[in-house]
């Protein structure tokens, strides 16, 4: 049985979060965590031992009925002791009765099915060292997404995400580094993208289209965008054209995890999801 302590992050707790997420091999991004509380400003988790920082968790909610759990970690020495799962109630009691997501480890996915977790599909990470702008003639105008009415970039993301987030949206967009893309269409937008620094290189997320001419113009314009280093896409696998998209930059899969679903899963559009925000974060 934990013996820990468990509270909400305070602003100044992140930097050492996202240091273990660094030592886990999730290479976050600079500006994760705080577009993040900026959606739950409570959303963060941390377990102490005898004051000693030793987890961590995320449990964002956005609005009543949909949450994520993310950025579950216990630093190895304090493994094996009840720590884990003493986070893991203090983070589904706080989203719960709504609907909760997370995407698994391939080690952890058992556990996960067994605390009411239904698999979706398989989240793929794509990377490459330097991948290949691909060259698209026929691509529609790709604009500065922050010259775009704010109100239209949230009715757009509404389509692809479970939940009205736009305080995050806000904060994504905005975020010093983050690269913003838009295609305008007739009524609203055709795509949206965000190409953002991280400790390591850099990724694109999310990657939402209506067709593939619009996510590919898309892409090319955050491949382009990208600085020295390697780029990192997430996506969903059922999109075939999102794979394709992604192998014809010289991108191959380095990774992937299991978006699960505790409460009944909503129903999305893969087909246009060409990239999702995080794996770390939901």
């Amino acid at each position: 049985m934990s013996t820990a302590t468990i509270r909400t992050m305070r602003p100044e707790d992140l930097s050492l979060a996202l240091d273990w997420a660094a030592a886990e091999g999730w290479n976050p991004g600079l500006s994760d965590a705080a577009c993040f509380l900026a959606a739950d400003p409570d959303g963060f988790l941390l377990a102490e031992l005898d004051g000693e920082p030793i987890g961590c968790v995320s449990a964002v909610r956005y609005g009543e009925g949909f949450g994520f759990l993310g950025f579950y970690i216990v630093r190895p020495a304090h493994r094996g002791r009840g720590h884990g799962i003493a986070l893991w109630r203090a983070a589904m009691a706080r989203l719960r009765p709504g609907v909760v997501g997370l995407d698994g480890v391939v080690a952890q996915q058992a556990n996960y099915r067994r605390s009411g977790f239904g698999l979706q599909h398989r989240n793929i990470r794509f990377a490459a060292a330097a991948p290949r702008v691909p060259h698209q003639p026929d691509a529609p105008p790709v604009l500065d997404a922050r010259t775009q009415p704010f109100d239209a970039i949230a009715a757009f993301d509404r389509r692809f995400f479970p939940a009205p987030r736009d305080a995050f949206l806000r904060a994504w967009i905005g975020a010093p580094g983050h690269v913003a893309r838009a295609v305008a269409g007739l009524g609203g937008l055709r795509g949206l993208a965000v190409l953002r620094p991280c400790r390591e290189g850099s990724k694109i997320g999310p990657l939402f289209a209506q067709d593939p001419v619009t996510a590919r113009a898309l892409f090319a314009d955050m491949l382009a965008a990208a600085p020295p280093g390697p780029v990192f896409l997430d996506l969903p696998e059922p999109n075939a054209d999102a794979l394709a998209m992604a192998r014809d930059a010289g991108m191959a899969p380095a990774f992937e995890t299991a978006r699960m679903y505790a409460g009944a899963p909503p129903s999305l559009p893969l087909d246009a999801i060409y990239g999702i925000t995080s794996f770390e974060l939901g």
